[in-house]
């Protein structure tokens, strides 16, 4: 399915393409074969919709992968990959670097710094007589969140309104415009490592969801586990809002519709999670650019989606995580 909405990825836009000459058009540029005629096709397909497409997987895969980490690492269902402040750290170092400077690598590497300095935050507020309860980790995380978003708010106060705001406002709504393969440099490595390690590490999952001295007399080290778990879904939650701004409830939404189809053991849910949340952020990006003249902000699509989905769940399970 993932694969199937990524080839009609490529043909749908304002630009329709038909399906044989995207084909070929993706041939041509595996055997590096130039078509006379086919320019702008090409430069629509290769430049414009495959890197966005990409973009859209991996970050959709990575943030439904980081849900599901944190919700068997937190025993919460209602965690989501933004609960240690991540998201809020990097949305202030994106709106600081557009206002600053506006260049796209200043932005993103500001994201990406304080998107890191933030988890960096909650894990010393929370550090309590040389120990981290995961209760104080989720607490200081609102802390930190709350904090960063007092400072966005104070960017966007001290913006110009004609200029700078409404590029802050819309890049922090979160949107795949002008996804390039220089993004996708970036997030491979990083989101695609985040990604790895989890999936690697998705049997332990298992166990840190239960009892932690249970989970010591199972033979794993805890605490290094909790934290390499942590490691792995901040860089990849902190590289997505660097890449593409803040997009809500995937990391909550996608790991339930997981657990409807494979159950709750962490070494199906995990590849589910992969799967699911890449083509449903595919999908979502599509609509996006779609569905009107003017592009939709993906937070909006996705919480236009996600709550009705998730208070439909609330009420089949009766709040119930099963």
């Amino acid at each position: 399915m993932p694969l199937l909405a990524f080839f009609l990825s490529l043909c749908i836009g304002r630009y329709q393409i038909e399906a044989g000459r995207t084909a070929s058009i993706l041939f041509s540029a595996i055997a590096h074969i130039k078509q006379a005629g086919l320019e702008l096709e090409q430069s629509i397909v290769l430049d414009i919709r495959l890197p966005r497409a990409l973009l859209a997987m991996m970050v959709g895969a990575g943030l439904a992968v980081s849900g599901a980490a944190f919700q068997g690492l937190f025993g919460n269902p209602l965690v989501s990959p933004h609960i240690l402040g991540v998201s809020s750290g990097a949305g202030f170092g994106a709106a600081m670097g557009i206002l600053l400077s506006g260049h796209l690598a200043v932005v993103q590497l500001l994201a990406l710094l304080f998107g890191i300095l933030a988890v960096m935050a909650t894990f010393m507020i929370s550090r309590l007589k040389g120990s981290t309860q995961l209760f104080m980790l989720v607490l200081a995380g609102v802390i930190v969140g709350a904090f960063f978003q007092a400072l966005i708010s104070l960017i966007k106060y001290v913006a110009d309104p004609q200029d700078k705001l409404p590029t802050i406002v819309y890049w922090l709504m979160g949107s795949l415009t002008g996804a390039s393969f220089h993004d996708l440099l970036i997030a491979i490595p990083l989101i695609g490592a985040g990604i790895i390690i989890i999936f690697l590490l998705r049997w332990r999952i298992n166990i840190l969801s239960l009892d932690e001295d249970e989970a010591r007399s199972m033979g794993i080290n805890v605490q290094l586990t909790r934290w390499i778990v942590i490691a792995a879904a901040t860089i990849i939650t902190a590289t997505s809002v660097s890449l593409c701004g803040i997009i809500g409830w995937v990391g909550l939404v996608i790991p339930h519709i997981g657990r409807m189809l494979v159950e709750t053991d962490h070494r199906k849910l995990i590849p589910a999670c992969i799967s699911i949340g890449a083509f449903y952020l595919l999908l979502i990006d599509d609509i996006a650019r779609t569905a009107t003249a003017a592009e939709i902000p993906l937070s909006i699509l996705t919480a236009v989606i996600g709550a009705p989905f998730f208070a439909y769940l609330l009420r089949k399970t009766g709040g119930k995580w099963s």
